[in-house]
């Protein structure tokens, strides 16, 4: 085989096809087979050392027919076109055997009570007040959703040349609908604590009308001809949609086809992401809230880097109808907000069934702002908590890189006379279930490596998703499958856990990534609230985790701790910033 380069669309159309049963890579093969080479016994050795297998020249020469066979049908599956948006024939379900939630059962809120609130002399001077009162002053129009969205707008134009946290400006509609907006709500209709807030949606959510880029440069000029339901929902509840946010390309990282995002607090550094452009604009007060997406740390990574509060709800809580598919077991949209209590007025509006995702449980959920947190049973992760700061072996080796507000943050819970347990999480190899994500997202996006424009893309190093697109192809089918065998075994570990407390609290901390990947494959509920700043300025977070469908308890949980503190009412002193 020549060294050179082969023909990269029948290498790859190829490659990743074989393993029912022999669980072979073919792109060895197909590399060979594209100068006309046909699949030999010395192929089927080759492809063997890649997949760690090994067979005897009976078995191979016994092979030979069916891999041809696979190949011709993989040819022709690559013939029929498959858009991002149509699912595979399989669904991901949360809940373990046996586990069962309270049906659906809409009723009103319970919100927390606040003072009677004025209209401050500057409509700017509200640019970080949270939903809570942002909907208050609407409701009771003493500000009008007009002077809000013109307010944000005005700041989305003067902030985001340094901040680089917008895609598209949606102004028109924006305006057309705060004018809706104070028009019903001055007749007596009143939708509801969303009516007239203005909010930013991650731009890998399909908005009629305008670009839905997915911040990658591949699709810069994509226009797809409806709303997702989350933008449905929103629309329905009255909210005013001001932007399509940032997102790393592809829902990686903070870096798109435009620039960095950057971090409100520190200009010179990215906002994390993918949900970069969501968090970013939302801490910065560009937007009363924003909804952004996580597959494996989206909303919790941008959102600990820029002092916001995430939550990322159980998976199957929230139709991703109309939102770009990375992997479609493991992707789940959420609210990026300035407090808990935000997130659970936001997650009121959008959440249940829809019809069209089939992934999505009809299970019951109430936000009630006066729960008795005291008589939930609230683990903490003790192991994560006695993590040192330094490494005993090599103190010029941080391990803990938040301990001192992780420390704090427990002295605050006792404080509040929580009934704090000592847990540990499930010990499995997490890491080794990542070849789920990797699989479905090679999938996901299969023509976009097939047709070699994946070189489009600015990111290109090692683990990026150019690369781990391609390497993904080399993932056997039945290792896939027993990942995700695995993957059931953890569903079960974590539903005993959580018969056993109510709500964990752990670190944030990249020491202690196992919870991360371990409940984004589980799809279990998270919320990361902002927990104090560096000497340099720059926040912290701590997270919160809940049962399945248990966002209520979850939520209030980190409500009563954000009434304990006052990190999330902290901004960053944008006026620094130049037009």
């Amino acid at each position: 085989m020549e060294k050179t380069r082969y023909d990269r669309r029948a290498f790859m159309g190829y490659m990743g096809s074989i393993g029912l049963g022999s669980t072979l890579f073919p792109g060895v093969l197909w590399a060979t087979m594209s100068g006309g080479a046909d699949i030999t016994v010395a192929t089927i050795a080759s492809a063997e050392e890649v997949a760690g297998l090994r067979f005897d020249d009976a078995e191979r020469e016994m092979m030979i027919d069916g891999l041809k066979t696979q190949a011709q049908r993989i040819e022709a599956l690559h013939k029929f076109p498959l858009p991002n948006s149509i699912p595979p024939a399989i669904a991901f379900n949360p809940l373990p055997p046996g586990k069962s939630v309270r049906p659906e059962r809409r009723r009103p809120m319970v919100r927390s009570r606040l003072a009677r609130l004025s209209a401050p002399a500057r409509i700017e001077d509200l640019a970080f007040a949270p939903v809570t009162q942002l909907s208050e002053l609407v409701r009771t129009g003493r500000v009008t959703s007009l002077q809000l969205t013109r307010m944000y707008l005005d700041r989305i134009k003067r902030y985001d040349p340094q901040l680089r946290c917008v895609i598209t400006l949606t102004e028109d509609r924006a305006l057309a609908q705060a004018r809706a907006a104070d028009a019903e709500i001055a007749r007596g209709k009143y939708r509801g604590a969303l009516h007239g807030i203005p909010w930013g949606a991650k731009d890998l959510l399909a908005v009629r009308g305008y670009k839905t880029t997915w911040g990658a440069g591949p699709f810069r000029d994509q226009v797809i001809d409806a709303d997702a339901t989350v933008v449905q929902r929103l629309d329905a509840a009255g909210a005013v949609l001001l932007a399509k946010l940032t997102l790393g390309e592809l829902a990686q990282g903070d870096i798109w086809f435009g620039a960095t995002t950057k971090n409100p607090w520190k200009l010179d550094q990215g906002s994390s992401g993918s949900s970069a452009g969501p968090a970013a604009a939302t801490a910065a007060g560009l937007v009363g809230f924003s909804i952004g997406s996580e597959t494996l740390g989206s909303i919790s990574s941008p959102s600990t880097r820029c002092g916001t509060t995430g939550l990322r709800p159980t998976y199957g809580r929230i139709p991703k109808t109309g939102a770009m598919a990375l992997s479609w077991s493991m992707d789940k949209l959420g609210p990026i907000c300035r407090s808990a209590e935000d997130c659970a007025l936001v997650l009121d509006a959008i959440y249940g069934p829809d019809g069209k995702d089939t992934s999505v449980i009809a299970a019951d959920y109430h936000w009630d702002a006066r729960l008795p947190v005291h008589t939930l049973r609230v683990g903490y992760v003790k192991s994560a908590f006695d993590l040192p700061q330094l490494d005993p072996k090599d103190e010029k080796r941080t391990l803990h890189g938040t301990k001192k507000f992780d420390d704090s943050a427990l002295d605050v819970l006792r404080r509040m006379r929580l009934n704090l347990i000592a847990v540990e999480l499930p010990d499995l190899p997490y890491d080794a279930m990542r070849i789920i994500l990797t699989a479905e997202a090679a999938a996901a996006f299969d023509e976009l490596t097939r047709s070699d424009r994946d070189k489009e893309l600015v990111q290109q190093g090692k683990g990026d998703w150019a690369n781990t697109f391609r390497t993904a192809r080399f993932i056997p089918a039945v290792d896939y499958v027993n990942a995700n065998r695995l993957r059931s075994v953890a569903m079960q570990k974590w539903d005993e856990l959580f018969r056993t407390v109510d709500v964990i609290v752990t670190p944030t901390s990249a020491a202690n990534l196992s919870q991360l990947v371990a409940t984004n494959l589980t799809g279990h509920p998270a919320v990361i609230v902002p927990n104090g700043f560096r000497d340099d300025g720059t926040p912290v977070s701590l997270t919160f985790l809940g049962p399945l469908f248990e966002e209520g308890k979850l939520l209030a949980v980190a409500h009563a701790y954000q009434q304990a503190t006052d990190f999330h009412l902290k901004h960053p002193a944008l006026p620094a910033l130049t037009a």
